[in-house]
């Protein structure tokens, strides 16, 4: 995308973001740090790398090595804020952001990658929903799936069920390689649940994807919630 709005390239990198693909921008910005030091770069045209394992590169016309950068593991976002595109990579342990304004975008675009030790994943959400409602033991032996995009305070659930001692159990699906957002967001499923059932009512929340990011796994661990890795077509 050349020369976007920043509504139109917030658009473009937020969908990259949540789809796992490795996002690039171009333009004239400003680039703060805060975390166990600080740092800030004053205006000029740089380029920014934010990759699916949460690493961000920030480089401009000289050297080999970014002028600013954050580790895999850090969470990516975007927004429009004053009229500029501002880009954030942000970590909790330890506590540390790294925040890119960009007054103007000359360049932007997202790329689906894959490797031959990683395959893209082909297929969509709605081939693995598909799937699991056709073999629920895919998931786990005993488990009944009972609704489709259940509603919550928290959002729709893509799939509902219970498992085989009668507990709620809380599917959020993906078909691509997931990081911590996607944690977040089954996080959210659960938790309005909890509230939305009665007291005593046990959830389990699983997260059902081809494969997960190291901080996703971190996190799910955190969260006391779960991961079955599952295709959206049989391998």
């Amino acid at each position: 995308m050349l020369d976007p709005t920043a509504s139109a390239a917030a658009a473009l990198v937020s969908d990259g973001i949540e789809r796992g693909a490795l996002v690039t921008l171009f333009g004239r910005c400003t680039v703060e740090y805060e975390g166990r030091a600080a740092s800030e770069l004053g205006p000029g045209d740089r380029h920014i790398m934010l990759k699916p394992d949460g690493a961000a590169l920030v480089h401009t016309d000289e050297g080999q090595k970014p002028v600013n950068w954050q580790p895999p593991g850090c969470d990516h976002s975007c927004r429009v804020a004053d009229g500029d595109l501002v880009v954030e990579s942000q970590r909790t342990a330890p506590e540390e952001s790294l925040v890119v304004r960009l007054s103007s975008v000359v360049h932007t675009a997202a790329f689906s990658m894959s490797d031959p030790e990683s395959l893209e994943v082909v297929g969509t959400e709605a081939d693995l929903k598909e799937r699991i409602l056709t073999a629920p033991e895919l998931v786990e032996p005993g488990f009944t799936p009972l609704a489709t995009e259940r509603e919550t305070p928290a959002g729709a659930v893509d799939i509902y069920g219970e498992d085989d001692a009668g507990r709620t159990v809380v599917l959020e699906l993906k078909r691509r390689r997931v990081g911590p957002d996607a944690v977040g967001q089954l996080n959210r499923y659960v938790e309005a649940l909890r509230r939305d059932l009665h007291a005593d009512a046990e959830v389990r929340g699983i997260l059902v994807a081809p494969s997960i990011t190291e901080r996703a796994a971190a996190l799910l661990d955190e969260e006391n919630l779960e991961f079955v890795s599952l295709t959206p077509e049989d391998e």
